[in-house]
C-alpha cells in the first residue's frame, strides 16, 4: 500500500502565508481559474485567497484540519502560487518556507522518507556476493 501523499495530512502552507497572485489568474479573466469569490483585491494588479490576509490566515479554499486530513476545494483553479509551492523533499530538496509553516502548526519538517513509496521495488545499493 503506497503512502498517503504528505500534502494530503498538511495544509500548513495554506494556514500560514498569503496567498497573492497576478489579478488574471481569476475566473472572470482566466476560464477555469481561480473563482472571485473566494479572492479579495490586494492591489490594482494582485488578488488575494480571502483568509489568507488575516493575522492569522487560513485559506479559504482549505477544508479539513492541519497535520491531519486536509484537501483544497479548488485544488484544479488554485492559483500559480499554490501550484509553484513545492513540500519539502517533494522534488527531492528542502523548503525553507515549508518548513517554517509545519514548525508554526507543531509538525516535523517533511524528509525524503515521507515520499517513498513503500511498495516500489528497490535496488540493492550494492551487489550481493555470489
Amino acid at each position: 500500500m503506497a503512502k498517503p501523499n504528505p500534502c494530503l495530512q498538511c495544509g500548513a502552507c495554506c494556514a500560514y502565508f498569503r496567498a497573492s497572485f497576478y489579478w488574471a489568474e481569476g475566473a472572470d479573466a482566466t476560464p477555469g481559474g481561480v473563482p472571485v469569490e473566494l479572492t479579495s483585491k490586494l492591489t490594482p494588479f494582485l488578488r488575494v485567497m480571502r483568509g489568507t490576509d488575516q493575522p492569522h490566515p487560513r485559506c479559504v479554499a482549505l477544508l479539513g484540519d492541519i497535520g491531519k486530513s486536509v484537501r483544497c476545494t479548488i485544488h484544479p483553479q488554485r492559483s500559480s502560487v499554490c501550484r509553484d509551492f513545492v513540500p519539502s523533499w517533494e522534488d527531492g530538496e528542502p523548503n525553507p518556507r515549508c518548513d517554517k509553516a509545519r514548525a508554526r502548526w507543531g509538525l516535523a519538517p517533511l524528509t525524503l522518507e515521507d515520499w517513498a513509496d513503500p511498495d516500489a521495488p528497490t535496488t540493492p545499493k550494492f551487489p550481493r556476493a555470489a
